[in-house]
């Protein structure tokens, strides 16, 4: 990565700081940031310097963002991400040839460190003409080792939509709902009911096997170990992870970590941020993820989150989530 040039293009000098620093950790070595406040001054940067690749912020006063991009695509090479507050730029900017958008958080979500990271990885990606997730392996057969999923407000209903129409030969599926401990075992009951295969709620230190549902207890934070092949569930109580016992972050971090590309994750209707960063992780090890839509969640927190933070490779209404689930473990 020796010699990449990047220009970030933002109104805000807090921004464009935090951000050049993280891009300068995750380049490593010989990667020259440069900053600037409005894409006139950015123009005449890229003439005397033309860098292998720009973020910019479409809400820019004066030339916007889009009109930057607009003027910079056809007359030189660089690559560009565009960001901005607002999802509904996102046309625009792919519209006028920004190779990347990425929505950005408002106020101070903006500063957190999973997103900061996330976008430095993109960007210098961009500029070294990597792609920005892990390539996936040759689909078809037994792919897929695990499916994890993620849940909160609005979850348990979610989830009896989605697992109820599943049919086998399912990988084994992991659920973190977050639930109280009193009714994590009454609720993996009645999705047993439901469902055309067992479910029930997990035990550390059990094999994982196929064909099976398992349902975290709601007082302890589950996770896999063992190898891809060999899934041992761990559960294990721990401290509150964004204000809960059971964590989707545990889950999807652990199967980013042993399962890597061999899985799909997925996260529903949720309050809060609970999954999204090791979500992201898990589409960075090449596992593919989907996220609920909007329309179709009671609380669109979760999925929002990472959505923003790029972990969500395919938004899906609930009503369609089993037959995108299905079709990743059955076709990649």
């Amino acid at each position: 990565m020796s010699g990449i040039k990047i220009l970030i293009v933002d109104e805000s000098v807090l921004f464009r700081g935090m951000c050049s620093r993280e891009i300068v950790n995750e380049a490593k070595s010989g990667c020259n940031v440069d900053k600037v406040g409005d894409a006139h001054e950015a123009l005449r940067h890229i003439n005397i310097s033309e860098p292998d690749a720009i973020l910019v912020n479409t809400k820019l006063t004066g030339m916007t963002g889009i009109d930057f991009i607009r003027e910079v695509k056809g007359k030189y090479s660089s690559k560009i991400m565009a960001i901005s507050t607002m999802e509904s730029d996102r046309a625009a900017a792919i519209g006028v040839g920004a190779d990347e958008f990425i929505v950005k958080p408002m106020g101070v979500a903006a500063s957190r460190g999973s997103f900061l990271q996330m976008l430095a990885r993109k960007i210098v990606q961009l500029a070294t003409g990597v792609q920005p997730f892990a390539r996936q392996p040759a689909r078809g057969g037994a792919w897929c080792k695990i499916v994890a999923i993620g849940s909160s407000t609005g979850g348990t209903e979610a989830l009896s939509e989605v697992l109820s129409h599943l049919r086998a030969p399912m990988p084994p599926i992991l659920v973190v709902q977050h639930i109280s401990a009193k009714f994590s075992k009454v609720f993996a009951a009645r999705l047993n009911r439901e469902c055309s295969f067992p479910v029930k709620e997990a035990e550390d230190g059990e094999m994982a096997k196929n064909n099976t549902i398992y349902v975290a207890p709601g007082d302890k934070h589950m996770s896999v170990a063992g190898s891809a092949d060999s899934i041992r569930i761990s559960c294990k109580a721990g401290p509150r992870i964004h204000g809960v016992t059971t964590s989707a972050d545990v889950l999807f971090e652990s199967v980013a970590k042993l399962i890597g590309n061999r899985a799909v994750g997925v996260i529903l209707t949720g309050m809060g941020m609970d999954g999204a960063a090791k979500l992201l992780e898990m589409r960075q090890a090449g596992a593919r993820t989907l996220g609920q839509d909007e329309q179709s969640c009671v609380v669109y927190g979760m999925p929002k989150a990472a959505f923003n933070m790029g972990a969500v490779e395919k938004q899906v209404s609930l009503k369609n989530m089993a037959n995108e689930i299905t079709a990743l473990v059955r076709n990649g």
